[in-house]
């Protein structure tokens, strides 16, 4: 790579750290029968975007980008190329209740209690996960500490990495804006896990931590300020959600975690979670080899796998929030 590209990559960086977001990761609950919030959006990019701008300011993550867009240069995407946001999210398939995070999608979900103002809506936020050999648990467990400005700790094994690349630790990281914590954190039931913010915001949506997780600032303070101690945290691996959209059936494919991935059991996990998505409804108009097409692709966004003219829904349910294009 030239001298030039690799000035412009970091001068298209500092500029991305600037970035703020704007457009909010509020969802009315969908109606019963319905399973998608959000809605795919497209756009055509500026001259000075890059993926990790456009991630903060649409509020998604860098790899959900980065799938969706796979023919797209995430540093220097070029003045009008379309980029499609990957806004559109089939909710998981666990209790709606508390705060869910599915590890394969990076994200994380936020279902209000009903003593809540926010009751009836769901919050949904990007996340940075733990990396290679720090994998994020799959647990259920709940928050058990709310911590504004908190400070840091770094264990021995961190200590011991940083040291051994140079860049030694204090025993304490005070607060303030270079504290890795950001400006708020939730400890939870498992020792040593947090759902914190970050001082590196441009690793939202990667696998950067040593477990923790990440939020952008502004959406651990929106989490922060919502959250009680108390609320539930459930921690899953869904890399295949399937929901229904009206009278269509959709499926939304990420690539498994390799590290945080749940067992293989009998069937092939894209199948078996299609299986158990219309258990309850055994003349489900499932499209197998769509489907196929849709986990071979695993862009992360909801797409169509079939349609019931017959299946009965709430005469409000007009909303068509699946994304179009893609695989076919």
């Amino acid at each position: 790579m030239s001298l030039l590209r690799w000035v412009l990559r970091l001068g298209l960086l500092w500029l991305s750290l600037a970035a703020t977001p704007v457009f909010a990761a509020a969802y009315d609950m969908p109606p019963p029968g319905s399973d998608i919030v959000g809605q795919v959006q497209h756009i055509k990019t500026q001259a000075s975007d890059t993926f990790v701008a456009l991630a903060r300011k649409y509020d998604v993550g860098y790899r959900e980008l980065r799938l969706a867009n796979p023919d797209v240069d995430p540093w220097l995407p070029g003045d009008g190329t379309p980029v499609v946001i990957p806004s559109a999210y089939v909710l998981p398939n666990v209790a709606h209740e508390g705060i869910v995070i599915n590890i394969p999608e990076m994200r994380i979900y936020y279902f209000p209690p009903e003593d809540s103002e926010y009751h009836g809506k769901v919050f949904t936020y990007p996340i940075g996960i733990g990396r290679q050999g720090w994998s994020t648990p799959l647990a259920e467990t709940k928050i058990t500490q709310k911590i504004p400005h908190p400070t840091w700790t770094p264990p021995a094994s961190i200590k011991k990495e940083h040291a051994e690349k140079g860049d030694p630790l204090p025993d304490v990281v005070a607060a303030g804006p270079n504290n890795p914590l950001g400006q708020y954190a939730l400890r939870l039931g498992l020792p040593a896990y947090l759902i914190h913010g970050t001082n590196k915001p441009q690793g939202i949506g990667m696998r950067v931590s040593h477990g923790c997780i990440r939020l952008f600032p502004e959406d651990i303070s929106a989490l922060f300020s919502m959250a009680s101690v108390g609320t539930a945290v459930n921690i899953v691996s869904e890399p295949y959600k399937v929901g229904w959209q009206g009278k269509q059936l959709t499926m939304e494919a990420h690539p498994p975690d390799a590290n945080g991935d749940a067992p293989v059991k009998s069937y092939t996990p894209w199948v078996q979670s299609l299986i158990a998505a219309t258990q309850d409804n055994p003349g489900a108009p499932v499209g197998w080899e769509r489907a196929e097409t849709v986990v071979q692709h695993s862009d992360g966004m909801p797409h169509t796998i079939g349609t019931d003219p017959s299946r009965e829904i709430p005469s409000d349910d007009t909303a068509d929030n699946t994304h179009d294009g893609g695989p076919d």
